[in-house]
């Protein structure tokens, strides 16, 4: 049996770039950082950042580069892929990346119910109160479904 699963909470490095390949599939990019924490041996707490890249296809690349900026906090589900390829020196480079499968919108910048860097126009922005409800959490867009109305997306 094989297992090729990834799974990170993290915030985004960068904003999102968004391409599209020769045959017309979308394809974002961007950076996620995730801390660990640890005591040393003086006691003092220590922290480790990893930084991994990630790449989406399809209909998550799109919304992944229409809502998430740089700072974003986001869930990923993917698997780890090694790809390799030649470099403008003529070296072979190679890079680990995941490519997400589901992907979760966290929090945006600033709080909790704080707007985006890059709202929509059309985006109905309230600021939150403090006896606001709490926020009702964010569904995960499955990219393998049928349809995806604009009612299922949670923004």
């Amino acid at each position: 049996m094989n297992l090729n699963k990834a799974f990170i909470i993290g915030n985004l490095t960068r904003d999102p770039e968004l391409r599209q390949t020769p045959g017309g599939q979308a394809v974002c990019t961007f950076g996620v950082a995730t801390n660990s924490y640890y005591t040393d041996k003086s006691g003092g707490r220590q922290t480790k950042t990893e930084y991994h890249n990630i790449v989406l296809w399809g209909r998550q690349a799109e919304l992944a580069n229409q809502f998430l900026t740089k700072g974003s906090n986001v869930f990923i589900e993917g698997r780890l892929q090694t790809r390799s390829w030649e470099g403008k020196d003529g070296q072979q480079r190679k890079t680990t990346e995941i490519v997400g499968e589901r992907v979760q919108f966290g929090q945006r910048p600033g709080g909790g119910g704080s707007p985006s860097v890059r709202p929509r126009e059309d985006e109905n922005i309230h600021a939150a109160s403090v006896d606001a409800e709490p926020v009702e959490e964010i569904p995960v867009i499955d990219i393998d479904a049928d349809d995806i109305k604009p009612e299922d997306l949670p923004f």
